[in-house]
């Protein structure tokens, strides 16, 4: 098992429903990993921000992503972040209620790095995103900034 990552981890969380970010919020801050979590409301908002350049512009380590987003969906922003060379290889986890097997294949077919469905249960979803965060944060070694 790799060394946690030392420095602070940006997490980009997209995601519209104002009850799972409070929930992800909580379940990331209980972990007490070194991070930071920037909410985005919908696709544009996301890419919008992505595609921002500067010394003050860092792109998150991380991206979770709902499928289900007003506007554009998370599989139409899935797809962009993976064709743009400045974004291709932050590893995308797609966090959502579908468990339609056309959305898993598209987003898998898209480069999720993977597809985690989110529980109804509370208690669940509090334990799929310590889990998701523990991995992620934790375990693997991830691209290094601006990679």
């Amino acid at each position: 098992m790799n060394a946690p990552n030392e420095r602070p981890i940006e997490i980009m969380l997209i995601e519209d429903n104002a009850g799972d970010v409070r929930l992800t919020q909580e379940a990331l801050k209980e972990n007490k990993v070194n991070n930071t979590l920037r909410v985005m409301r919908d696709g544009e908002s996301a890419l919008k921000f992505l595609s921002q350049k500067g010394p003050q512009q860092a792109h998150p380590d991380l991206i979770l992503l709902d499928l289900n987003l007003p506007g554009m969906n998370g599989q139409e922003v899935l797809s962009k972040i993976k064709s743009n060379p400045d974004t291709g290889s932050i590893p995308v986890v797609v966090l959502t209620t579908s468990r339609a097997e056309e959305d898993i294949a598209r987003s898998y077919s898209l480069h999720a790095n993977c597809y985690v469905t989110k529980p109804v249960d509370l208690t669940q979803f509090l334990s799929i995103v310590r889990a998701v965060d523990s991995f992620w944060l934790s375990v693997v070694t991830l691209p290094p900034k601006d990679a």
